[in-house]
């Protein structure tokens, strides 16, 4: 099982996404953890101070290392199997694959920062690894930290059912093919009729052909990253000529 542990100074926020939808059912089948800790719980002082003026001058608040650092030694974790994540714009940008190596550990850290960021020093002692979800800003950790985990704990055995991991976006470096459902004709757009034909291997053909097209359309960068058969190869060159 996978023990999630989220270092933070706003608690209710991840609280009410650890008892929502798949998140909360996969906790209560033990599937995996989420242990939530206020950083503000080892505040310098009786005032609840966690942050201070940035060495060297600068605007806004840089977190202080004791609240972090007691916070985390508090989890009492051993060092095998264990993963500490700060959310930071300076990390590797977060992919399928980073997602799916996860699940290879026992215990994941997350240090969700806050203002301008924590102290280097916390960086240095405690965290393997600084992550983003891409190149922007955002005012906390949280919103990455929920992601992280909503990503994750799909691929855990039990949440979710084996056959909707297979064909998703980014399995294989292809986008996954467009969706549709009832009603047969919406506003004059109808659903594809190969779709309504209940042929299963001509469904699965052009649901391919689509996830090549998706791909070759909106993220072609994709297809560098991966060596595809010769199928899927016949199927980029098709799509290219007709564009």
């Amino acid at each position: 099982m996978i023990n999630f542990y989220l270092l933070t100074l706003f608690p209710e926020l991840l609280k009410s996404f650890s008892a929502t939808s798949i998140i909360k059912k996969g906790i209560d089948k033990k599937l995996f953890s989420i242990i939530i800790k206020d950083i503000r719980e080892n505040a310098i002082n009786k005032y609840g101070q966690v942050d201070d003026e940035p060495y060297g001058g600068g605007s806004g608040m840089v977190l202080r290392p004791e609240p972090i650092y007691d916070t985390f030694k508090s989890l009492k974790l051993e060092k095998k199997k264990l993963k500490t994540i700060y959310f930071s714009p300076k990390g590797r940008k977060i992919d399928n694959n980073y997602i799916i190596n996860l699940t290879n550990f026992k215990n994941i850290v997350l240090i969700c920062g806050h203002y301008e960021g924590i102290d280097q020093r916390i960086i240095d002692l405690l965290v393997d690894e600084e992550v983003s979800l891409g190149d922007f800003i955002l005012t906390g950790g949280e919103i990455p930290a929920m992601a992280l985990i909503d990503a994750v704990i799909r691929h855990i055995k039990g949440v979710i059912k084996p056959g909707s991991l297979k064909e998703e976006s980014f399995t294989n470096n292809l986008l996954e093919y467009k969706q549709y459902t009832r009603p047969e004709v919406f506003r004059n757009m109808k659903v594809p009729e190969v779709l309504l034909s209940g042929n299963h291997k001509k469904i699965s053909e052009y649901r391919l052909k689509d996830s090549v097209k998706e791909t070759l359309l909106k993220r072609p960068d994709l297809l560098e990253k991966e060596i595809f058969d010769n199928k899927i190869i016949k199927l980029i060159n098709e799509i290219r000529e007709d564009l």
